[in-house]
């Protein structure tokens, strides 16, 4: 029977990534905690917490990896409509804490909600000290949609996204691409892949292959960009 590994709370080293399981689909390590150190390390390597209450919190790195490149996100037909008539307003970086809760909030209301307090306190903290960002969109004065994720390097890895109207959250995705390119980032991690994300343009890669690419890009010393910069 597979084992996993219980986390020092001494080190912030994981486990090597090929100790994930197979099922359930990359499960790879227990326990720790999420300070940004942690956090840091973590993503640098491909791997990201994930877990519900009452669950210990868990790591995970799953195998293939879905991943979008920011100029190759597919805009529909549709959608460019919806993009030439300007029905949103975008901002980035201006309502992170509103967009995490908009995401912990609908997300509850589905099944339960993985954005627990804690998670939501350490990624805010991570937005303060520059490592996570935030897309808002907005028609009037209303936050309609938006998604965020932790920046690093050339790496943009994706933790969940909400719409509150129909479109918002492909906009924010495709502002999110915009922006990305001006940054001269290469790669977004959407982690597990949906029939939303496939048909936005996202592939799967094999974990070995997402490593690889990281090691390349995920820097940890460049984490102070910010999407409300770019031009």
């Amino acid at each position: 029977m597979a084992t996993i590994d219980w986390l020092d709370p001494d080190s912030l080293d994981f486990p090597p990534l090929a100790a994930a399981l197979t099922e359930p689909n990359g499960l790879l390590a227990v326990g720790g905690d999420l300070r940004p150190e942690r956090l840091v390390n973590a993503y640098r390597h491909g791997i990201f917490p994930w877990y519900e209450d009452p669950q210990p919190l868990l790591w995970w790195s799953p195998d293939p990896r879905a991943v979008l490149i920011p100029d190759q996100i597919h805009v529909s037909r549709s959608l460019a409509k919806v993009l030439r008539r300007a029905e949103f307003r975008v901002s980035f970086d201006s309502a992170f804490r509103r967009v995490i809760n908009a995401c912990a909030t609908l997300d509850q209301n589905r099944t339960g909600t993985w954005i627990t307090s804690d998670m939501m306190n350490a990624y805010i903290r991570m937005f303060e000290l520059g490592w996570a960002h935030s897309v808002e969109v907005w028609r009037d004065q209303d936050l309609v949609g938006g998604l965020y994720g932790i920046g690093m390097g050339k790496v943009f890895f994706g933790e969940s996204m909400f719409s509150r109207e129909s479109n918002a959250s492909k906009v924010a995705l495709v502002s999110l691409g915009e922006k990305l390119r001006q940054l001269e980032v290469e790669l977004i991690d959407c982690q597990v892949g949906n029939p939303h994300l496939y048909r936005m343009g996202a592939i799967d890669i094999s974990r070995a292959e997402f490593a690889f690419r990281l090691a390349r890009l995920a820097d940890a010393s460049q984490q102070n960009w910010r999407l409300a910069e770019a031009r």
